[in-house]
């Protein structure tokens, strides 16, 4: 037990915090050899799921800054991952879309991905998987339900 009384071992929120450092690890192996982080490839995922979202919207969901999305964004452009347009249609957002060449890198990423999580979830029955499923989604809204205002 630590000085302030918190065992890490029996602690709910480290051990979290250690499956999402160990997942980040394991997907940064698979993807590395196709030229890609987790970063660019949370970003090339949302943007197959929601075409023409902007940088700030890209952010929040792959968890960065505006400004780390930012410089990904430019990147992805340059190399002919994804188009924007040279004027914000409406507004000072620039909509991202994927290319053909963004959707075929994420195809297979997207494989590389998901035999991560199959191999994290080999050791679970199917009923023990969508048990954690919903403690997890259980955890998150009380979370967010919990916010202060403000």
């Amino acid at each position: 037990m630590s000085q302030d009384g918190v065992d890490l071992k029996t602690s709910l929120g480290y051990l979290l915090k250690e499956a999402s450092s160990a997942l980040r690890v394991a997907m940064e192996e698979v993807l590395r050899p196709l030229g890609m982080n987790v970063t660019h490839y949370s970003c090339l995922e949302l943007l197959a799921q929601r075409p023409g979202l902007s940088n700030s919207e890209l952010a929040r969901g792959a968890f960065v800054t505006r400004q780390t999305m930012n410089v990904l964004l430019q990147a992805l452009e340059r190399d002919g991952y994804v188009t924007r347009p040279a004027e914000a249609p409406v507004g000072k957002a620039l909509p991202t879309r994927l290319t053909p060449r963004g959707r075929k890198s994420l195809e297979k990423a997207s494989a590389a991905v998901r035999s991560v999580e199959v191999r994290m979830l080999s050791g679970m029955t199917e009923a023990e998987q969508a048990d954690a499923f919903r403690s997890l989604q259980s955890m998150i809204r009380s979370l967010r339900d919990a916010r202060l205002p403000g």
